[in-house]
């Protein structure tokens, strides 16, 4: 069990009585997870248009500002199981969603330090867009092919976290820090699911599918 699995048991209590209102609603699990994506996107606004005068006070109103896109995300498909709407494409849409969502929230990193001349950074950032899209990808086209590849350490809920305290605390350098987390943790979990795969796929000796 990762930590990020271990605080949403322990919010459990919370997020029942949220799923519960919603589901009072009979809203689309649907639209709860695209309202996550849009209020992303406003997240992204805040670290694009901040500036190194007010970059502190934009990204702590930025990392609020994802926390609550993530109770969206939480609480979509339980409100499904509740509502009992579960589907197949509900759960493809909410994976295609959560790569919007990570995409742009890193764009709007990518933005303000290109904004600020810092290059360096935008490569890493860039870097590590690239890094949390191919942990996605490889556990999906693993699981095509083996059925089952959760293992490495940084899913998105765990890069979700390492950009919420890197905004939180972007005042003492946090995020340049959270940064180099996701991309040395992120590149590892990719490795680690590519050498899982080529094991599994070699003691099954599989037939590759297009």
């Amino acid at each position: 069990m990762t930590w990020t699995s271990a605080f949403g048991k322990g919010s459990g209590w919370l997020l029942q009585k949220i799923v519960n209102g919603l589901a009072l609603t009979r809203i689309s699990p649907n639209a709860l997870t695209f309202i996550g994506l849009l209020i992303n996107i406003v997240a992204a606004l805040f670290f694009g248009f901040a500036r190194l005068r007010n970059a502190d006070r934009m990204f702590l109103y930025a990392g609020l500002i994802i926390i609550g896109a993530g109770i969206f995300d939480m609480v979509d498909g339980r409100v499904a199981r509740q509502t009992n709407q579960v589907s197949v494409f509900g759960a493809f849409f909410d994976s295609v969603i959560d790569r919007y969502s990570d995409v742009v929230i890193f764009f709007g990193l990518l933005v303000f330090y290109a904004r600020g001349n810092r290059l360096f950074y935008v490569g890493l950032v860039a870097f590590v867009m690239t890094a949390s899209l191919m942990v996605s990808y490889t556990r999906a086209r693993a699981e095509a092919l083996i059925g089952n590849c959760k293992v490495g350490f940084m899913e998105r809920p765990e890069r979700i976290v390492c950009v919420i305290l890197g905004a939180l605390g972007n005042h003492w350098g946090v995020m340049a820090a959270a940064l180099w987390v996701l991309a040395f943790f992120s590149t590892t979990t990719v490795i680690h699911r590519i050498r899982y795969t080529y094991l599994e796929t070699e003691r099954r000796k599989l037939t590759p599918t297009s």
